[in-house]
């Protein structure tokens, strides 16, 4: 996966049984559902969502969507902020959508006062792995295998399959997103974050930051 996939910021119409490959964004966004209903499987986990949900990207997260035989009517709308969940609700999306057609801005500001958060669904395994991997990036997947019972290759294929990274690359990037948020806060050496985080150096979280963001850590520390 190179490079940022382009947000197309106003109303996104996708057609029935399509699919969008695994792709990162640079920039954190809302994904409101005006109609229809599709799956998207990501850094937050995997959701099922339908009109009136919100689907939210801090910057770099990755992810991949699987659109149903209907298709869905999606409005994006850039956010200034990182979200602090992955999957909210809003009471009436039509009033946002005839608004973003004349004020973009506007339309994501009132979006983040209408939203309300919803819960993560864990469906099976592969969710319930992700969710324990964003919760701590230093899981052993062989040690997570053992206690469900499955076996390391089982698990390999089954979360690829949804999740189209295997369960090392998603533990990566959780990884270096708990660096990368040690380092925007500042405050600590990038030998101590590396260290605390569960890099082998320096340098290994240095490559785990560029890959994930393309720059290395010292210009998000310069960019407090």
């Amino acid at each position: 996966m190179n490079g940022f996939a382009h947000i197309i910021q106003g109303s996104d119409v996708w057609g029935g049984h399509c699919s969008v490959p695994r792709h990162r964004h640079a920039l954190a966004y809302a994904a409101l559902v005006l109609a229809g209903g599709y799956e998207e499987s990501g850094t937050f986990g995997r959701y099922r969502v339908r009109a009136g949900q919100v689907l939210l990207h801090r910057r770099f997260d990755a992810h991949l969507d699987r659109f149903g035989r209907g298709g869905a009517r999606i409005l994006n709308l850039l956010l200034d902020e990182e979200p602090a969940f992955g999957l909210g609700h809003v009471r009436d999306p039509d009033t946002l959508a005839r608004l973003a057609e004349k004020d973009a801005p506007a339309a994501a500001e009132t979006l983040a006062a209408q939203l309300q958060p919803l819960p993560a669904p864990v469906a099976d395994w592969p969710d319930q792995l992700a969710q324990e991997l964003q919760q701590d990036p230093q899981l052993r997947l062989d040690e997570w295998a053992e206690r469900y019972g499955l076996a390391p290759a089982t698990v390999s294929r089954g979360f690829g399959r949804v999740f189209a990274t295997s369960p090392a690359r998603y533990r990566a990037e959780a990884r270096a997103r708990c660096a990368l948020a040690a380092i925007t806060r500042g405050g600590e050496s990038l030998a101590g974050i590396a260290s605390a985080a569960g890099f082998a150096d320096q340098a290994h979280m240095t490559r785990a930051i560029r890959a994930l963001t393309g720059r290395p850590p010292g210009c998000w520390l310069r960019s407090n």
